[in-house]
């Protein structure tokens, strides 16, 4: 077999992504027990809702990691969001709203509400600094918010919902920034936070597990972006990243392994190598 400086290039790539991630998976048997234990909060028998521990303010659901001081006290993957630049901070955001749009379609708001509270809330207001200059509109988060909470159905403000969902994807327009560099934060966030919310094949932190998802939701948006065949091999594999969960992200769900999340996010990145 020939090879081509590409190949090269993608195989001393695979060969760091296979390491990394064997690495990852033996310091994560002790490492992402404890996490498990320490952060996160158990889903009860029978799917039960998991108690989101850290989030929210006194809304009664909480999530781990997510109290004051933004996502695990040190940002998200280890990222501050006062180190993040605009267009990494605002793709955060929208996972987090994917996330919760998706479970409030579903018919779960309480699961949905605690990710929708990052566009509106103050304990995340450092996610949205400087949105408000590109068009960021708070009172539609504002009233999706209050529908929530007062019980109102998703399918009564579904042109609220799209219209969020628009919103933010003209931020992102706005915003900027490589595709490919927002990508690969988004791919290293999602494994992150899957580690967090799944442990030993379980659901251990539901606010986690759901998060991953929107942030792979949102990477679906940024990677149709990325031309030719190059940018289509990206779009394949995100694709079946994505059907790891078979639909909305419910605490109640049945979770991939870990180490098949890992492995996948990894096939993405290797095709994202190959952006130029």
């Amino acid at each position: 077999m020939s090879f081509t400086p590409r190949n090269l290039v993608r195989f001393g790539l695979a060969a760091a992504l296979i390491g990394s991630t064997s690495l990852a998976a033996c310091s994560g048997e002790g490492g992402e027990g404890e996490a498990g234990e320490g952060e996160a909060a158990a889903v009860g028998e029978a799917g039960d809702s998991a108690s989101y521990a850290g989030e929210g303010e006194g809304e009664g659901a909480a999530y781990a990691g997510e109290g004051e001081g933004g996502e695990g006290e040190g940002g998200e993957a280890g990222h501050g969001m006062d180190t993040l630049p605009t267009e990494n901070r605002l793709a955060f955001m929208r996972g987090h709203v994917e996330a919760g749009l998706a479970l409030y379609r579903a018919g779960a708001p309480e699961q949905a509400a605690p990710h929708l509270l990052h566009p509106v809330s103050e304990t995340h207001a450092s996610e949205r600094e400087g949105l408000d200059e590109l068009g960021f509109d708070a009172p539609l988060f504002e009233r999706i918010s209050a529908a929530l909470e007062a019980g109102t159905a998703s399918s009564e403000i579904e042109s609220d919902l799209t219209a969020a969902e628009e919103n933010l994807a003209m931020l992102a327009d706005k915003a900027g920034g490589s595709s490919k560099e927002i990508l690969n934060f988004l791919m290293d966030t999602t494994l992150a936070e899957y580690r967090v919310g799944v442990v030993d094949g379980e659901i251990v932190n539901a606010g986690e597990f759901q998060d991953a998802y929107g942030f792979v939701t949102v990477a679906q948006d940024y990677a149709a972006d990325l031309e030719g065949p190059e940018g289509e091999a990206v779009r394949t594999e995100l694709d079946v990243l994505k059907a790891v969960w078979s639909g909305a992200p419910l605490a109640d769900s049945t979770p991939a392994p870990v180490d098949q999340v890992a492995a996948q996010i990894s096939r993405v990145q290797l095709e994202l190598s190959a952006i130029r």
